[in-house]
């Protein structure tokens, strides 16, 4: 959204030239046409614009809940997913960058070495922050990478680690009732598609900065199907 903008206007005269003959001699006259152009400047530019590149508005539709309860609950997801959303992003980044990167990198060992670097990296840098989540925080975040990163979890892990240790993993977290395979289906899973109408929401407010899905869904298709009422599960 552009909040800042410095409108100048310029009146531009554009000069015609017309040329008009008499039986006598030809006697040049000008005849001056005057078009009126609107240039802008926005703010922190310096070259004048005749029209301005506006970002696409979406609008979404207002919810309906079953009752107070269920909007409650829905608040409750909003919190918990606003919250998860930043890492699950950063995580498909980092993956991005990691496969870039190894594709220019042909020695396998090297290609290992640099694995285990960012493996280190990431672990060092949100382990902490990551092992303050809820167990329904954590289970959101476990979907929100597979929107993100188009693979599960459990999967991320068992290529960038091992087999053994993605089951430990997994078997480690369904201790807590969160599962690493756990993917994301906002078509089909009703509480998927309010993390997806939270998501949305919170793009067009720029409260969350938006990034693409890997997955293959339409959000404004969605609502057609589950429009007709909300009632979120109830979590702990």
């Amino acid at each position: 959204m552009i909040k800042y903008i410095s409108i100048l206007i310029f009146l531009f005269g554009v000069t015609g030239f017309a040329q008009r003959s008499t039986s006598e001699k030809a006697l040049d006259t000008l005849e001056n046409d005057t078009v009126e152009k609107r240039y802008m400047i926005i703010a922190g530019d310096s070259v004048p614009r005749e029209a301005i590149d506006l970002e696409e508005v979406v609008l979404l539709r207002k919810l309906r809940f079953d009752d107070i309860d269920a909007r409650r609950r829905y608040l409750i997801l909003r919190k918990k997913t606003r919250k998860v959303y930043p890492y699950a992003k950063l995580a498909s980044e980092r993956l991005v960058t990691l496969n870039a990167r190894l594709d220019k990198i042909k020695s396998r060992r090297d290609r290992k070495q640099y694995t285990k670097i960012v493996q280190d990296y990431i672990e060092e840098e949100f382990s902490a922050e990551l092992k303050k989540l809820t167990r329904t925080e954590g289970q959101i975040l476990v979907k929100l990478i597979h929107r993100q990163t188009g693979t599960t979890a459990f999967n991320l892990v068992k290529n960038l680690k091992s087999g053994w240790r993605a089951f430990w993993y997994n078997t480690t977290a369904s201790m807590f009732d969160i599962s690493l395979k756990e993917e994301y289906h906002p078509e089909s899973n009703q509480e998927d598609f309010l993390i997806e109408d939270i998501l949305q929401r919170s793009f067009r407010d720029n409260i969350l900065e938006r990034q693409a899905t890997a997955l293959d869904f339409e959000y404004l298709e969605l609502t057609d199907k589950w429009s007709k009422s909300i009632s979120p599960k109830k979590r702990s």
